[in-house]
């Protein structure tokens, strides 16, 4: 098996400026904000038939350790790629961060998509300090309680977190 140290980012095609956007984060020596990112792996083109691109993306999943997962307006909406990368996720236990492109810091049930339900994830709003966190603290949490977890799935931070990291 090799080596797990990528973070898988699922996102619909229409907030990719997001995900460059998490990518400028990293490269600002202002901004505490970094991540391996698994979409550097292998090249896939967007014309190529539907089953090579997953198998692409699948070989991408075999270096992640965590996924975050950009929630945007109509990301609920999106099967043929979005969903797919989430029950793939899901199926490799892999802990996910979902983050809000709207703000809210909790499960938005209105625009997550339904299978994230009763997943446990962390639902945090777009930012890199919070992001930040999560990537650095959730994935050992993920491990030691995705199993006992029972309540609704969804983990947040407390308003307290956002303050302590100047949000």
């Amino acid at each position: 098996m090799s080596y797990r140290n990528k973070t898988y980012v699922i996102f619909d095609g229409d907030d990719i400026n997001n995900y460059w956007l998490m990518k400028a984060w990293c490269e600002n020596e202002n901004i505490d904000f970094d991540f391996h990112d698994a979409h550097e792996i292998r090249d896939i083109r967007s014309d190529s038939e539907e089953e090579s691109v997953k198998r692409g993306l699948r070989e991408r999943f075999k270096n992640a350790k965590q996924v975050i997962i950009l929630v945007g307006e109509r990301t609920r909406y999106l099967t043929k790629y979005v969903r797919w990368e989430i029950d793939v996720a899901q199926e490799l236990e892999l802990p996910i961060i979902v983050a809000n492109l709207n703000g809210r810091r909790n499960y938005d049930d209105n625009l997550c998509p339904p299978i994230m339900r009763n997943y446990y994830a962390v639902h945090v709003s777009f930012q890199p300090k919070i992001i930040q966190y999560a990537l650095d603290q959730f994935p050992s949490e993920f491990h030691l309680k995705k199993d006992d977890a029972t309540e609704g799935k969804q983990r947040i931070y407390y308003e307290s977190k956002y303050k302590e990291l100047g949000l």
